[in-house]
């Protein structure tokens, strides 16, 4: 996936939170336990704000950030969208090899380009299903999330790579691509391809991802093997 299409996948998306949170603030999102669709509009709102600023040199790293306030209800979606507009367009006017701070493999504007398309993707399938619509993640998008996933966010955030190693097969039937992961003893280890594993997960790409990000239980899809080691793995990313 070409880094420009992260800017508009993050563009799109953001408008599709706005707008399915118009009149639906107050709503229970249950992927998301706790939070209202008020909530969810906030976080995603501040993630990129965060990571705007990051991405411009405006902000070293995480230890000078400071949490803005939160707007009034009134006035949280058109914060929201301002906000969607200034990091699309500032994300887009930045070259993406720029260096910036990130918290992954790679320290530049193109890990952060991904990164918010995949936040705000996912958070939009949380607004979506609280609403009571069935849109899924587009399947490119959610590929992408898969190999973001396993490459960096696991890596660089999980703490909880210690103990015996799992090895995982996901095998996106939509998209054809497969992939084997190894996790545990301190580290974790991805080949494309199929290759002996402890469990095999066979589903379309978008519910590879969301089994990933934990909205999807192993119970709802295809799964072959030893159903403990795959919930230990999973376990490793409850971040």
């Amino acid at each position: 996936m070409k880094s420009a299409d992260h800017i508009v996948a993050l563009r799109r998306d953001g408008d599709r939170i706005a707008h399915g949170a118009e009149g639906r603030l107050d709503c229970s999102v249950p992927s998301c336990p706790g939070w209202s669709v008020a909530d969810l509009v906030w976080h995603v709102g501040v993630v990129h704000m965060f990571w705007r600023m990051v991405a411009s040199n405006a902000l070293a790293g995480p230890e000078a950030w400071t949490e803005p306030d939160r707007p009034e209800s009134a006035d949280l979606l058109s914060w929201f969208r301002n906000g969607v507009e200034l990091t699309a367009t500032g994300l887009a006017e930045l070259a993406p090899d720029a260096r910036a701070w990130t918290w992954g493999q790679r320290q530049d504007v193109r890990f952060i380009r991904r990164r918010l398309a995949q936040e705000t993707t996912v958070h939009c399938w949380d607004l979506v299903n609280a609403i009571g619509c069935d849109e899924p993640i587009e399947q490119f998008l959610a590929a992408d999330g898969v190999d973001e996933f396993l490459d960096e966010v696991l890596p660089g955030l999980s703490h909880d790579l210690g103990g015996p190693t799992q090895t995982i097969c996901l095998r996106a039937r939509d998209s054809g691509q497969t992939w084997t992961v190894s996790a545990g003893a301190g580290s974790i280890h991805v080949t494309r391809g199929a290759a002996q594993a402890d469990a095999a997960v066979t589903a379309s790409a978008p519910d590879l991802l969301l089994l990933l990000w934990r909205r999807h239980s192993p119970s709802q899809l295809q799964v072959d093997g030893d159903i403990a080691a795959l919930q230990r793995f999973l376990a490793r990313g409850n971040f």
